[in-house]
C-alpha cells in the first residue's frame, strides 16, 4: 500500500471455515468394537459365571496331583490376560493382588471390570484423530477380552479331567422357563 492509497477495510469472509482437523469425539464409532457396557456385562456376568464354576473343582485338587500345575499354568494365563484388559482401559492398578491363585483371580477379575467402568463410553470405540497418528485403545482392549474368553476356553478341558459333569453346570441357569413344563401330557 502506498502513503497515498486510501486504507480499505479487510475482506471478511461471510462463513468462516471449516477445521481439516478431526475431533475425537465426532469421530465414527468402529463397527468390529463393541461398546463398553457390553464389554462389562461380558465380562462381570457371562466370564465370571464360567470362572466360579471352573475354580469350584480346582479348589478340590490337591497340590501334589499332576494335573494341578497344568491348571496352575492356565490360571495364571488367565490372570495376565484379565490384568492386560485392566492395564489397557488405561487405570492404575489399586493395591496388590493376593497370593492365593483362586483369589486372584477373582480380584484381576474385579479390577478389570472396575477400569472398565472407569472408561469414558462415549469417546471409547471411536477411531484417535488421523492427525494425532496414535492408534484407538479399543482395538488393544477387544484383543485382550478375546484372550481371556480364549483362557477360559482352554480351562474347560482341563477341569472337565477332575469333574466330568462340569459342562451340565457350566450351562446350568442359562435358560429359564417362564412357564414350567405341564406334567401331565398335551395329547
Amino acid at each position: 500500500m502506498l502513503a497515498t492509497e486510501e486504507p480499505t477495510a479487510p475482506s471478511q469472509d461471510p462463513e468462516p471455515r471449516p477445521s481439516l482437523l478431526e475431533q475425537w469425539q465426532q469421530n465414527e464409532r468402529m463397527r468390529h468394537v463393541p461398546p463398553i457396557p457390553w464389554i462389562i456385562q461380558k465380562l462381570d456376568q457371562d466370564v465370571r459365571r464360567r470362572v466360579e464354576r471352573l475354580l469350584v473343582p480346582y479348589s478340590d485338587v490337591a497340590s501334589n496331583d499332576p494335573r494341578h500345575a497344568a491348571l496352575d499354568v492356565e490360571l495364571r494365563a488367565l490372570c495376565r490376560s484379565l490384568d492386560r484388559v485392566a492395564f489397557v482401559s488405561g487405570r492404575g492398578r489399586h493395591g496388590h493382588a493376593p497370593n492365593d491363585l483362586a483369589s486372584k483371580v477373582r480380584w484381576s477379575l474385579d479390577h478389570a471390570i472396575q477400569n472398565l467402568s472407569a472408561t469414558d463410553a462415549d469417546t471409547f470405540g471411536r477411531r484417535y484423530p488421523m492427525q494425532t497418528f496414535e492408534r484407538s485403545n479399543a482395538e488393544p482392549l477387544w484383543g485382550a477380552l478375546l484372550a481371556v474368553i480364549q483362557h477360559v476356553q482352554k480351562l474347560v478341558p482341563l477341569i472337565r479331567e477332575i469333574e466330568p459333569e462340569i459342562d451340565e453346570r457350566m450351562y446350568e441357569g442359562l435358560v429359564n422357563l417362564i412357564e414350567p413344563m405341564r406334567r401331565e401330557p398335551i395329547a
